[in-house]
C-alpha cells in the first residue's frame, strides 16, 4: 500500500512554492519522493533548496511573474531544460485584495484574476498538452473554501476561485480519458501570510474559530498532506475532485 503514496522519481513544479501553503507542499512532495521545481516571482530561497536536497531530492527554482501568461511557453522550456518533463503540476500561487464591493477598484479585480484564474489555467493548459502527449500526469489547482462561499470584502477572490474549481472539473471531463488528472484543494481558513489581518482581527478571528469544528485555524502542512495524495498513485481514479480541507467548516 505505501508503494500507492510514493513519488519517487516524479518531478513536480509548485507555483509559489518559496513560502506559506506553496513551502509546506514543496517539502511534503519531497517527502513522498519527488524533484521539486519551484516557481515564484523571487525564485525559492536558498534555505528551502538546501531542506529539499538534504531529502535526497533535486531542487530547482525559476524566478517568473505569473502575471506575464504571454510568456508561458518560456516557462514550460526553462522547467524542461532544468528537470525534463514534468509530472506534477501544482498551481499554488494567488493573490489577494480586500475592500467593500462599492470600493473594489478595476485594478486590483484584474490583478486578482489574472494571477488567481487566469494564469492558473493557462498553466495548465501549457503543461497540460505535454502530460496528454506522454500520456499521463497530474494536476492540482488550489481552490479554496471561496469557490463555494461569497467571503467578505473579497468579491474577486471569491470570483476567482470559483472558476478554478469549475474549470478544474472542465479539464477533467476532457483529459481524464487522456492519463491525465486534474483535481483541485479548496483550504479552508489556514494560517498563512494571506490571512494575517483575519487572524489579527480579534472579533473576525472569533468568528471563524466559532465556526470551525476542529477549533483551531488549519496549518499549511494540513493542506500538503492533501495535495500529496492527488499527486499519488492512490488517486489515479480521482478526477476533478475538489477536496475541500477546511476543519469541518462546510459540514456545518
Amino acid at each position: 500500500m505505501l508503494k500507492m503514496f510514493d513519488l519517487t522519481g516524479k518531478v513536480a513544479l509548485v507555483t509559489g512554492g518559496n513560502r506559506g501553503l506553496g513551502k509546506a507542499i514543496s517539502l511534503a512532495l519531497a517527502d513522498a519522493g519527488a524533484d521539486v521545481l519551484i516557481v515564484s516571482r523571487t525564485g525559492a530561497s536558498d534555505k528551502l533548496i538546501n531542506e529539499i536536497e538534504e531529502k535526497g531530492r533535486r531542487c530547482g527554482t525559476i524566478a517568473f511573474d505569473l502575471a506575464a501568461i504571454d510568456q508561458f511557453d518560456e516557462l514550460v522550456e526553462k522547467a524542461t531544460e532544468q528537470f525534463g518533463e514534468i509530472d506534477i503540476l501544482v498551481n499554488n500561487a494567488g493573490v489577494q485584495r480586500r475592500s467593500d464591493a462599492v470600493e473594489f477598484c478595476q485594478e486590483d479585480w484584474d490583478f486578482v484574476q489574472n494571477v488567481n484564474s487566469k494564469a492558473v489555467f493557462f498553466l495548465c493548459q501549457a503543461f497540460g498538452k505535454r502530460m496528454i502527449e506522454g500520456g499521463s500526469g497530474k494536476i492540482i489547482n488550489l481552490a479554496s473554501l471561496l469557490s463555494f462561499q461569497g467571503g467578505y470584502r473579497v468579491p474577486a477572490y471569491a470570483g476567482s476561485k470559483g472558476a478554478v474549481a469549475l474549470f478544474t472539473k472542465s479539464l477533467s471531463n476532457e483529459w481524464a480519458g487522456k492519463g491525465v488528472n486534474v483535481n483541485a484543494v479548496a483550504p479552508g481558513y489556514i494560517a498563512t501570510d494571506m490571512n494575517e489581518a483575519l487572524i489579527t482581527d480579534e472579533k473576525r478571528s472569533s468568528e471563524i474559530l466559532g465556526r470551525i469544528p476542529a477549533g483551531r485555524w488549519g496549518q499549511p502542512e494540513d493542506i500538503a498532506g492533501a495535495v500529496v495524495f492527488l499527486a499519488t498513485p492512490a488517486a489515479n481514479y480521482v478526477n476533478g475532485e475538489v477536496l475541500v480541507v477546511d476543519g469541518g467548516w462546510m459540514g456545518r
